[in-house]
């Protein structure tokens, strides 16, 4: 005796295209990069307790990669950090996740001119300074308005 079934049958290739299909996170992401982790880690931490989905790299390097598996919605970064600058990881930010929207923060003067020479060659970045308090920085956040679908 057979025992119908109420769902329709599913082929395995039609599972294998639909676990291959990128799902959208269910937060908007946001990239915190600093190469004190205590700093990234605090932010990220402070982040998701505003429902942020916040992920922590603590070299330009790793936050590539990173973003390679899970394109942010925005990136934070540290402006001064050793290899890679903050300024050239945002560059190459906007270069992989064209939509990723881009603070950087920093307590160093040279940021100054790191930015400037950004600028010259035509790219804009917001700069805060360093410490920020999270109200401040939630308050940025809040302003570029961030949704789930600007990163494809």
């Amino acid at each position: 005796m057979a025992i119908g079934s109420k769902f329709d049958t599913v082929t395995l290739a039609e599972i294998n295209t639909q676990l291959k299909t990128p799902m959208a996170p269910p937060f908007p992401v946001i990239l915190v990069v600093d190469d004190e982790p205590v700093i990234a880690d605090t932010l990220a931490a402070i982040l998701r307790q505003q429902n942020y989905a916040a992920f922590t790299a603590y070299d330009a390097a790793s936050a590539l990669d990173l973003a390679n598996l899970i394109p942010p919605h925005l990136l934070i970064s540290d402006v001064v950090m050793p290899g890679m600058s903050g300024v050239e990881l945002a560059i190459a930010m906007r270069k992989n996740v064209p939509d990723c929207k881009v603070l950087l923060f920093s307590g160093q003067a040279r940021s100054l001119d790191l930015l400037a020479g950004a600028r010259a060659a035509g790219h804009d970045f917001t700069l805060l300074d360093k410490p920020i308090h999270p109200a401040e920085l939630l308050a940025h956040i809040s302003s570029l308005q961030i949704e789930q679908e600007s990163v494809a």
